[in-house]
């Protein structure tokens, strides 16, 4: 089977043009490094399969970046077919320059000219002709976001990949030519595969090239000995990266054409005293003067987040309660009552998750019903199914439709572009203090998944910096906590009639990227010290996303979702339900008799150890749930609801009903324990920033340098955890506490300044 590599810029719409080809699923991101591993499909249009490998966003091929190592040794030691470059086609010479590099491989290539679409509503032209024949191999025009070319790019890259191709350079007019020919003649005599790309790498002296071609490199330094240059000396990457720029400014300069009458670079006649330079502006020029503002910028992301989450979890929808009738929604009387709001307008993420819940309670019913017919079922059989699995399993499914709804918001403002913005205003922001915005890419798609977060940070080139990085990906709240958050909430909201579960769940996920921020800070400036590298970024310019794309997107949540509750989650149910129905000796009980269990032993035990946190001793008999819950939730974080949905039909003291949810399994667990408001805040901090799923550790524990490194990460979770949890709790229940707390940072801070003080002044002695 061939093998088609597909290289290109980040952001040049690479991944687009994958999941096009294959059908994939794969990521579609909008900033550098979201394609860490190349990720592979087929394209079955062909005579024969073609295999696609998916490979890194790069600039160029000089080893600076992990991805850049990647991309280049899969191109020079896999040798793939055809390597189809994507450029993108409203910024040509900047993308082009990959393309000079690609060149001198002997390796077949077919530009693909993406975002034609956007050239051609601009009413600009491209001479597409005339750039394949500067370039000297097959360019083809395509749209990656609205689905044309794909089929012709790949019926000429499979007859590109037909015929040998030796590689060429742009760089034969230049000061070098005669040092680079030279050195491509010593590397062919030694057999060197790629001689040309080589000899380039070599006089850029590139430090994988030096390395490994020794004798070759000598040629270069008796070189420079006798070079003399006004403007770079004997700087040989800066002078090659120039005459890359000049060939391509000179050459291509009038293969785009613009129109002149697009009225967003021509002023009004009727207009007097126009700026000229606002009107020569770009549409996503003029966005960004006000979404990445210096003092607005951040300020407007959190207004954005903000109303995500009112739309997925807000019960008074704009808030309209106040003048909205009850019986305008309510439904009374109806299978709907109360799905799409009882004295207020549901959200839409409520109104979803409401009809789920409806739809799960009564399979349920009809299962517990069907239980009940067969003549001699014993009633272990009827608690076992009904209580222990469909509870435990339907608790966590309930909240599939608003994990899904705010997947939806948040891959929107990926793809429009908007996400790569807040990495710019983040750098901004905090660069001083040691943090880069290439760190926060990976920490913002924590929101989908620590574990793809975690080897994202793979693009970070400190070790100490990827350290830091991986510790905080799981203070942002991934989906798979979404559950805790919004059962806890809900409950809060419903037995205090206090707020608005948006609003908790919102104040948690931005206490989440608080601590991370936190936590990032006083490591950089202690025991994770380093240089913060430059971050270089092309922001893409706002476009409308894909449906098929978003439609994609969760797709994969979802099936990734319930894969999981009917796999990991579903087993937890099940070893739940029979350590709460045995004692130790096998004896099986009933539901009033759980406190005898086995979990209950377990549990407490465990329970001191919450105690300063909330939801240890200070609770009522059942109060060792909470702790259970949260140990239980180290394997897979959904398990803190399942396991509430299959103890709560097993507490008494409180009447649940048809139509039971994680809120109001929740709420059976406040009944019976009496735990608090603080306590219970405490408990959703707790659940976010201690030790993530078994998954994401795993991942950790492969992409942290070193095991000493891994186990002092698990310790600061568990550390971050406890302090955060314990801080919310004391002041959430005595106020004055804040004080203390008030003055311990304080003292902290002041040990960081001062010893830092002393290291500088010791570094310059």
């Amino acid at each position: 089977m061939k093998r088609f590599a597909l290289a290109g810029n980040p952001n040049c719409g690479k991944t687009s043009l994958f999941n096009l080809l294959t059908g994939s699923t794969a990521h579609v991101g909008n900033w550098p490094g979201v394609t860490v591993d190349k990720k592979e499909g087929t394209y079955k249009k062909l005579a024969e399969p073609i295999h696609i490998i998916d490979l890194p966003g790069i600039y160029s091929l000089s080893p600076y970046t992990p991805e850049e190592v990647i991309s280049r040794n899969y191109i020079l030691e896999e040798k793939p077919d055809c390597v189809i470059n994507i450029v993108d086609a409203t910024n040509l010479e900047r993308n082009l320059y990959l393309t000079t590099q690609l060149l001198e491989i002997d390796v077949p290539l077919v530009v693909a000219l993406n975002m034609m679409d956007v050239i051609t509503k601009k009413g600009d032209k491209i001479d597409v002709a005339q750039i394949e024949k500067k370039l000297g191999v097959p360019v083809v025009s395509i749209s990656a976001l609205k689905g044309t070319g794909g089929d012709e790019l790949m019926k000429r890259a499979f007859e590109a990949s037909k015929a040998v191709r030796k590689g060429t350079t742009v760089l034969n007019n230049s000061s070098l030519a005669h040092l680079i020919g030279d050195v491509k003649i010593a590397l062919e005599y030694e057999n060197v595969e790629n001689p040309l790309f080589h000899a380039v790498k070599l006089a850029e002296n590139d430090e994988l090239e030096v390395k490994d071609h020794v004798k070759a490199s000598q040629m270069v330094e008796d070189f420079k000995k006798t070079f003399k240059d006004d403007t770079f000396g004997t700087d040989f990457e800066a002078i090659v990266a120039d005459e890359r720029y000049k060939y391509l400014s000179k050459e291509f300069k009038n293969v785009y054409i613009k129109n002149e009458s697009n009225r967003e670079n021509k002023p009004n006649k009727k207009q007097k005293n126009v700026n000229m330079t606002s009107m020569n502006m770009s549409k996503s020029d003029k966005i960004d003067r006000v979404l990445t503002h210096k003092i607005w910028g951040i300020p407007i992301f959190l207004v954005i987040l903000f109303f995500i989450f009112h739309l997925t979890f807000s019960s008074n929808f704009l808030f309209l309660g106040a003048f909205i009738k009850d019986d305008w929604v309510s439904f009374a009387g109806t299978p709907f009552e109360g799905v799409f709001g009882e004295g207020a307008i549901n959200s839409p993420g409520v109104v979803l998750q409401n009809l789920l819940t409806l739809l799960t309670d009564t399979l349920t019913q009809w299962v517990g019903n069907g239980l009940d017919s067969i003549k001699g079922c014993p009633e272990w059989v009827h608690g076992f199914i009904c209580d222990g699995i469909l509870s435990g399993l339907f608790a966590v499914l309930s909240f599939l439709p608003q994990i899904l709804v705010l997947f939806l918001f948040f891959s929107i403002l990926e793809d429009s572009g908007y996400m790569a913005r807040v990495a710019f205003i983040l750098d901004r922001a905090f660069r001083k203090f040691g943090l880069s915005g290439r760190a926060f890419m990976p920490m913002i798609m924590g929101f989908g998944c620590s574990v793809p977060a975690m080897i994202n940070t793979r693009t970070l080139a400190d070790d100490n910096e990827r350290t830091a990085t991986v510790r905080v990906i799981p203070y942002f709240s991934c989906g798979a906590k979404l559950p805790i958050l919004t059962a806890v909430a809900g409950a809060i909201v419903a037995n205090a009639k206090i707020g608005n579960a948006d609003i908790i769940t919102y104040s948690m996920y931005v206490l989440g990227m608080v601590v991370a921020v936190i936590s990032i800070l006083l490591m950089r400036n202690t025991t994770m010290k380093g240089e913060v590298p430059p971050f270089i970024m092309e922001l893409p310019a706002y476009h409308a996303p894909q449906f098929k794309n978003l439609m994609l997107h969760l797709w994969d949540k979802a099936k990734h979702f319930i894969k999981k509750a009917f796999t990991i989650i579903l087993a937890s149910t099940i070893v739940i339900w029979f350590l709460s129905h045995f004692t130790w000796s096998w004896k099986f009980l009933a539901d009033e008799e759980m406190d005898q269990s086995i979990l209950a032993s377990i549990g407490q035990l465990l329970q001191p150890i919450f105690t300063p946190l909330g939801f240890g001793s200070q609770l009522k008999q059942w109060g060792w749930v909470f702790g259970v819950a949260a140990i239980i939730g180290l394997i897979a974080k959904e398990n803190v609801i399942s396991c509430f949905g299959t103890l709560a039909a097993c507490i008494g003291g409180f009447a649940l009903t048809q139509d039971d949810t994680g809120i109001t399994y929740v709420q059976a667990m406040i009944a019976a324990t009496g735990i608090t408001i603080p306590a219970l805040i405490s408990f959703i901090a707790f659940n976010m920033t201690t030790i993530p799923c078994f998954a994401a550790v795993a991942t950790a524990r492969a992409e942290l340098s070193s095991k000493k490194k891994f186990n002092w990460t698990l310790l600061f979770w568990i550390a971050t955890s406890y302090i955060v949890a314990t801080t919310i709790y004391l002041i959430g229940s005595w106020w004055w506490t804040a004080f203390i707390f008030v003055a311990i940072i304080a003292i902290v801070i002041t040990f960081i300044v001062i010893n830092n003080k002393k290291e500088k002044a010791r570094a310059y002695q």
